[in-house]
């Protein structure tokens, strides 16, 4: 049995042997934003859940959300004249992804970047998560987290993924995870 995390969950081989064991693979989100620190918002948010369903849609910003990086830009692609044409409201992302993952833990490779995003999103929305954002290193032994870099780029080659968008970043993540775990 797996040692208890200090938060008092399982750690680790625990949690990541319960989805190996018969369980789907947990779902796996991806924000993409206007950049990086203080002022910064989600653009673009992707989620693959445990069956492997992708679901990606754009964040129309809000009006005062201004803070604007052209290099995080260059990035993931998106620009300003896109999100304002195809964004959807705050309120409809954070009900879609309520919809889409209520009473699940959910897992990210960049939490203390993600979370704000997230939570901004959500604030903008005057709505709160029906779920949990977890990093995805607490279902990595160690052994397993120093092959996770190399196998994620061996995915994201497989996949030929060339532009850095949100859902197939999670799709990247959910593959990665199952190669990683399985050895």
């Amino acid at each position: 049995m797996a040692s208890p995390g200090p938060d008092g969950t399982p750690h680790a081989q625990g949690a990541a042997a319960a989805y190996i064991a018969g369980m789907n693979t947990p779902a796996f989100i991806d924000i993409e934003a206007s950049g990086f620190g203080r002022g910064s918002y989600p653009i673009e948010v992707g989620l693959v859940d445990p069956g492997g369903q992708l679901f990606c849609t754009l964040v129309q910003p809000q009006s005062d959300w201004s803070h604007w990086d052209e290099g995080a830009a260059a990035l993931h692609g998106i620009g300003r004249e896109l999100l304002s044409s195809h964004g959807r409201p705050c309120s409809w992302v954070a009900e879609q992804l309520n919809q889409r993952l209520a009473g699940q833990t959910v897992y990210c490779d960049g939490w203390s970047q993600d979370y704000p995003w997230l939570s901004r999103l959500f604030d903008a929305a005057d709505a709160s998560p029906a779920f949990k954002l977890q990093d995805l290193r607490t279902l990595l032994n160690e052994a397993q987290a120093e092959r996770w870099h190399g196998v994620v780029a061996q995915v994201r080659e497989e996949l030929s993924l060339g532009r850095h968008r949100a859902s197939s970043d999670a799709k990247v993540l959910q593959i990665a995870l199952q190669r990683v775990t399985a050895h």
